[in-house]
C-alpha cells in the first residue's frame, strides 16, 4: 500500500465481542507490541476507551511518543468508514450509535479512522496474508458473531451507508432462532463460536446418546470443548461440525453468485477447527452451487494468527488519516 505518512508507526485495533486487541504496527506490516482487554469488562463506553487509552499510551511511549504515530485505524462490528461511529452492533454491550472514532481521538490525542471489523480483516489478508493478489474475493470471520469483508477488483465494498457486506445476517434457516440482531434464522445465530454452542445444547437436549459434552456444565460449554471432544472422537460433537459446516457451505454458495469470488477466506476460532469444519464446508458448498461456479471458488483457512489479521488491516486505515 503507497502511502504519503512521515510518522514511522499506526495504531491497529481489533474489538471482538470477547476480546479487544490492540497494537504498534511499522510500515513493513510488523506489529511491534500489542495488548488486549476484555471488551465485555467495560460496559460503559468513556470507561472502555480509557482503559484503552491507559494501555496504548505505555505502548505508544515504548515507541517513541505520539510524534512517531502517524493515525489509528479501528476495526469494530458494525464499525462505519463513513461516520465513525459502532452503530447498533448486536454483540456488544454499548447500544445505539457510538463515536468511537472521535471518542479515541479526544483520549488519545492521535486521528482515527474505524471500519468494519471483518472489513479489516479482508485487508489485511489481502496486504499480508491468503489473498495476497486476489482482486476477488469474501473474507468470511467467525467469532462472536459472522462477519464479512467483500473485496471487488482490489476494492472492499461498502455500500452508499458504510454497511455493505453484512453476510453473517442472511437469513440461513427461515423462521429459525432469535439471532442478536433481533432477526430470525441468521446465519451468525448457527455458524458463530456462540451459535455452534446453541446448537451443541439443543442436540444434547433432544437426545439421550452418549457424549463427553455431557461431563461439562451446560452454562460453561464452549465452541473449544466442542472442538476438542469432537477431536477426541466424540460422535455427536463431530455432527455439531458437520452440521455447522453444511450450513456455512451452503451459504457460500449464495454468496457466490453475487461476486463470483476466486475464493473465501475463513478466519476465527472455528476456522482453527480444520477438516472438522472446511470438509463439510467444502462440500455442502460445491452441492448447492450453481453450475458454472462449480470447481471454481477456493475455501482457504486465513494465513495470518489469532488477531493478527483484523490489527492490521485496521491499522492500515492509520496511514489514510
Amino acid at each position: 500500500m503507497e502511502t504519503k505518512a512521515i510518522k514511522p508507526y499506526v495504531v491497529g485495533m481489533d474489538i471482538g465481542g470477547t476480546n479487544t486487541v490492540f497494537g504498534i504496527v511499522d510500515k513493513d506490516g510488523n506489529v511491534l507490541c500489542q495488548d488486549s482487554i476484555k471488551t465485555k469488562a467495560y460496559p460503559v463506553i468513556e470507561d472502555y476507551v480509557n482503559a484503552i487509552g491507559d494501555k496504548l499510551d505505555v505502548l505508544i511511549e515504548s515507541v517513541g511518543g505520539k510524534d512517531k504515530i502517524n493515525g489509528m485505524g479501528v476495526g469494530a462490528p458494525n464499525g462505519n468508514y463513513y461516520t465513525g461511529n459502532i452503530e447498533f452492533a448486536p454483540n456488544l454491550a454499548w447500544k445505539g450509535i457510538v463515536p468511537l472514532a472521535k471518542l479515541f481521538t479526544e483520549r488519545l490525542g492521535i486521528p482515527c479512522k474505524l471500519t468494519n471489523d471483518a472489513n479489516a480483516a479482508a485487508i489485511g489478508e489481502m496486504t499480508y496474508g491468503a489473498a495476497k493478489g486476489m482482486k476477488h474475493f469474501i473474507m468470511i470471520t467467525l467469532g462472536t458473531g459472522v462477519g464479512s469483508g467483500i473485496v471487488i477488483d482490489g476494492k472492499l465494498v461498502y455500500g452508499h451507508d458504510g454497511f455493505a457486506g453484512e453476510l453473517g445476517h442472511i437469513t440461513a434457516v427461515p423462521d429459525g432462532r432469535i439471532c442478536g440482531c433481533g432477526r430470525k434464522g441468521c446465519l451468525e445465530a448457527y455458524c458463530s463460536a456462540t451459535g455452534i454452542v446453541r446448537t451443541a445444547k439443543e442436540i444434547l437436549t433432544s437426545s439421550y446418546d452418549a457424549s463427553m459434552l455431557r461431563n461439562i456444565p451446560e452454562a460453561e460449554l464452549t465452541s473449544k470443548d466442542i472442538f476438542d471432544c469432537a477431536m477426541a472422537g466424540d460422535a455427536i460433537a463431530c455432527d455439531i461440525f458437520q452440521k455447522t459446516g453444511e450450513l456455512l457451505g451452503k451459504a457460500l454458495a449464495n454468496f457466490t453468485v453475487f461476486s463470483s469470488p476466486e475464493a473465501f477466506i475463513i478466519f476465527g476460532g472455528l476456522a482453527k477447527a480444520g477438516d472438522l469444519i472446511f470438509k463439510p464446508v467444502k462440500e455442502a458448498m460445491e452441492a448447492n452451487m450453481l453450475a458454472v461456479f462449480k470447481n471454481k471458488v477456493k475455501v482457504l483457512p486465513s494465513m495470518l494468527k489469532d488477531a493478527d489479521a483484523a490489527v492490521l488491516g485496521a491499522s492500515a486505515l492509520g496511514w489514510e488519516v
